[in-house]
């Protein structure tokens, strides 16, 4: 059976802010109005960027090792692209394959305009089962929604399962990375977190814990174990839904996505539209593509999938839109749609590297998140406003994408759209006027080497900040037009 979405409810105060009309708007809590007021305060701390340059030269070395044994490895990425942009142009006839294919198998499809009636779905089907706990796979799209504040909010508490997820969640912390959302802490820091925190989940952590990988990882699977066998509700994501059959992909490394898929009584998936491909031919692409990328292993150690409800359980697919139709709609823009989450983009970015994840203010950080949130939130606020300058363009996001998203191409467009100060309106006017005739450009360009010791080597006014942080460059004593015509 199928629930068509119908129109969105009214919105409500959450600890996360959520819009109408399809747009999504959850923003982190208490973060400055833009980018760059986050990437001040985040540079300024030392150990947040050792934590981050070593977990991101890491990953990346890997996924370069891994990727280099691949002769093939550029026809499969113009295969991941080709087949995504093909998706997108067909999307509704594969949505509806995916709807039927589901619902033949025994599960349940639910389509949502945006947060607001994603939330209100899930917490009705959590509702409808009388349980007031559930376990949670790793999901972006169910933190891109606010859903555990939502479920918390109607007596519901969430308990995440990955690693990572479970130390923000007991530090309540906000991800700050696609792959791993706890790179922004080291072990020590891990460790004060379990010692300190996970009582308040009903197990304290083990005495004498120290801050070994190997230790922290068994306190967290002890503290886990408990909620695995016990909670009869669970909710996940998906890296990959096959329109063909039905199937749902979900690939993760540590087995917590296996046992919250498998044991529960009902089974709840939270999945963004993009998401869908039209065959299994076309999975064996991405299972290639995702795991190289994002953790530089050849195969992910476990890929889950199902089609429909398996014995025992209820499956109820939950559809979600929250902006992605506008994306679409956008022919520069939406190949952000093609992204698999791999996180790639962020482990090769500068920027991203001396700012951290939170400076971004939206569960998707680092490159992809600079072009991906804004359009899914509309850039109606500064922050948003701000994303697309939050790059130096220096392209190598473009390189390492399994999937060829042109990430500087957007950020352009995206830049060309944002809102800009008057000051700002009337010196590119300026310029496009100067620029735009031969003539006059010789004629300023002489005029400027005539002046060139009269200019200063800090400007006035508001053209300070741009000098407090660069100098200005000489002024040749004659220009490359007049030397041309002189030699």
């Amino acid at each position: 059976m199928s629930e068509r979405a119908t129109g969105a409810p009214a919105p409500r105060a959450l600890p996360a802010e959520e819009g109408g009309g399809g747009r999504a708007s959850v923003t982190f809590i208490g973060m400055p109005r833009s980018f760059r007021e986050n990437a001040a305060e985040a540079v300024r701390n030392d150990q947040l960027g050792r934590n981050l340059r070593k977990a991101t030269h890491t990953i990346r070395g890997k996924r370069a090792r891994v990727v280099e044994e691949l002769p093939d490895w550029a026809e499969l990425r113009e295969a991941g692209r080709a087949i995504k942009d093909h998706t997108l142009r067909h999307l509704d006839r594969y949505l509806l394959q995916l709807e039927e294919a589901v619902t033949r198998a025994g599960g349940h499809v639910h389509w949502a305009a945006d947060a607001a009636e994603a939330n209100r779905i899930v917490t009705g089907l959590v509702q409808a089962t009388g349980e007031s706990d559930v376990v949670k796979v790793k999901s972006m799209a169910t933190q891109e929604i606010g859903l555990n504040e939502h479920l918390a909010a109607h007596g519901v508490t969430a308990y995440e399962t990955d690693l990572a997820e479970l130390i923000v969640q007991l530090g309540d912390d906000w991800p700050s990375h696609i792959l791993v959302p706890a790179i922004h802490r080291n072990r020590a820091e891990i460790r004060r977190i379990f010692r300190d925190r996970m009582a308040s989940w009903g197990r304290p952590a083990p005495e004498g814990l120290s801050d070994e990988p190997a230790a922290l990882a068994e306190a967290a699977r002890l503290h886990l174990r408990e909620r695995f066998l016990s909670s009869k509700v669970a909710i996940s994501g998906a890296n990959f839904m096959v329109a063909e059959t039905g199937t749902m992909v979900v690939v993760e490394s540590e087995g917590n996505g296996r046992m919250c898929l498998t044991l529960p009584e009902t089974l709840i998936s939270v999945v963004g539209i993009e998401k869908v491909l039209p065959t299994w031919r076309d999975l064996e692409v991405f299972l290639q593509l995702l795991p190289r990328s994002s953790t530089g292993e050849r195969m992910n150690p476990y890929t889950s999938m199902w089609t429909g409800a398996v014995e025992g359980q209820e499956f109820h697919l939950v559809l979600l839109d929250n902006g992605r139709t506008g994306v679409l709609a956008d022919e520069v823009g939406r190949q952000a749609l093609r992204c698999i989450r791999c996180s790639a983009c962020l482990n090769v970015c500068p920027v991203y590297e001396r700012a951290g994840g939170h400076a971004y203010g939206s569960v998707y950080p680092g490159p992809i998140g600079a072009i991906l949130t804004p359009q899914l939130r509309g850039m109606g606020s500064e922050l948003d406003n701000s994303l697309p300058y939050a790059s130096s363009l220096c392209g190598a996001c473009l390189e390492v994408c399994p999937v060829a998203i042109d990430i500087p191409e957007v950020l352009v467009e995206l830049r060309a759209r944002a809102r800009h100060p008057r000051s700002e309106r009337a010196a590119m006017r300026a310029a496009g006027w100067l620029l735009g005739d031969q003539a006059r450009l010789a004629r300023a360009q002489r005029l400027a080497t005539r002046l060139r010791r009269l200019v200063p080597r800090r400007l006035p006014g508001p053209g300070s900040a741009w000098t407090d942080t660069r100098d200005l460059p000489e002024i040749p004593e004659e220009s490359f037009r007049d030397w041309w015509k002189r030699s």
